[in-house]
């Protein structure tokens, strides 16, 4: 063979192995992007950044502690509950369902969760989505859910204007993925009438309220709901005690992981730790069954629930120049990160929710 041939040759591979070779760089710059993209997502998974205590159980519910950093020293939020009670806050009556008003007359900002049910206006209302109410804020729309389909009027002695307290939260994860996952109304009244249904069948007492039949607040305020709920209370609420570093708590149900709710800063959550184990404990009466059997849930369980919530495709919502919420979603399991971008994007609230 000649060198003109072989020549001829050597060029011709070489035409054919650089765009071969370019392809292969890309492909391996492309795998190693995505490596390194996942390695970014999970530096601050919940396997590597929690410690689960527990489980502290009574009757058919068992909960978790989960012990972390404080991302958040020194932050001090107001919660809805505190800020309503204390009048530094006001929720207003819009007349549309899905939306209310929310002022902040202080010089702290609120936390607002989702979940946060608001009593008065002409419907009692459920916060759809997480939500910081800067401090001297002038009127900010929130989103809602309505979760008294019967009503929409004056009730009694409460303001139709504005709403007068927020003492529960929504119980019942499919009521909560409801308004979160699905955001669909009607799907919002069919978990509250699902939910008054259950709580009348394991009480056997009707806690559905002549003053408002599809009221979700006033079937919690049931007399025999909050007797049995306290008993829950009574059991339970004392399991933070002298646990400083305590900043959130995951929960099974007659031996089911049902969701965890987790915060940057063990101040915020101690402060809405009443009020999440009363509806914690609603719920369990709801789902009591005595006849269920399963296997004990262990710490190993609740580590696998929140490694496994945080790992599906991630999407952000823009809620107010200052908040975030992002939601990763499968089949299997719900998560809601809310984000405050004020401190940097440093997350405040991270919900997790076994969806089956």
């Amino acid at each position: 063979m000649t060198p003109k041939h072989l020549l001829t040759i050597a060029f011709f591979c070489l035409l054919v192995a650089l765009p071969v070779g370019l392809i292969i760089s890309a492909q391996a710059q492309k795998t190693s992007t995505k490596r390194q993209d996942n390695k970014v997502a999970n530096k601050d998974s919940a396997s590597s950044n929690y410690r689960i205590s527990g489980p502290y159980t009574h009757k058919n519910l068992t909960i978790f502690l989960v012990h972390g950093k404080d991302r958040l020293p020194g932050k001090n939020f107001l919660t809805l509950q505190e800020a309503l009670a204390q009048k530094k806050v006001r929720v207003y009556e819009t007349k549309d369902v899905n939306e209310l008003a929310i002022k902040n007359f202080s010089n702290q900002d609120v936390y607002v969760q989702a979940g946060d049910i608001v009593r008065g206006g002409e419907q009692d209302r459920m916060i759809s989505i997480d939500f910081i109410v800067p401090p001297r804020s002038g009127r900010m729309a929130i989103a809602a859910f309505c979760v008294e389909s019967g009503r929409w009027n004056k009730r009694g002695e409460e303001q139709a204007a504005y709403f007068s307290s927020s003492e529960n939260f929504a119980a019942t994860k499919e009521l909560k993925l409801a308004a979160k996952s699905r955001q669909s109304q009607d799907a919002v009244w069919e978990k509250v009438s699902t939910a008054q249904a259950k709580l009348t069948q394991n009480l056997s007492v009707n806690v559905v309220s002549a003053a408002s039949p599809s009221s979700y607040e006033l079937a919690v305020e049931n007399s025999k709901v909050k007797e049995t709920a306290a008993s829950y209370v009574n059991a339970l609420d004392s399991i933070l005690r002298n646990k400083p570093d305590v900043i959130g708590f995951a929960f099974a149900i007659n031996g089911n992981v049902n969701s965890a709710d987790i915060y940057a800063s063990h101040t915020l959550f101690a402060k809405l730790w009443p009020k999440l184990l009363k509806a914690t404990a609603v719920e369990a009466i709801a789902e009591l069954d005595q006849t269920a059997k399963a296997e004990p849930v262990v710490e190993e369980t609740i580590h696998a629930f929140l490694a496994d919530s945080e790992r599906p495709r991630s999407k952000a919502k823009e809620v107010t120049p200052r908040v975030r919420v992002v939601t990763r979603e499968d089949d299997k399991n719900a998560f809601f990160e809310t984000q405050d971008r004020s401190q940097k994007d440093a997350w405040v609230h991270r919900n997790y929710i076994r969806k089956q």
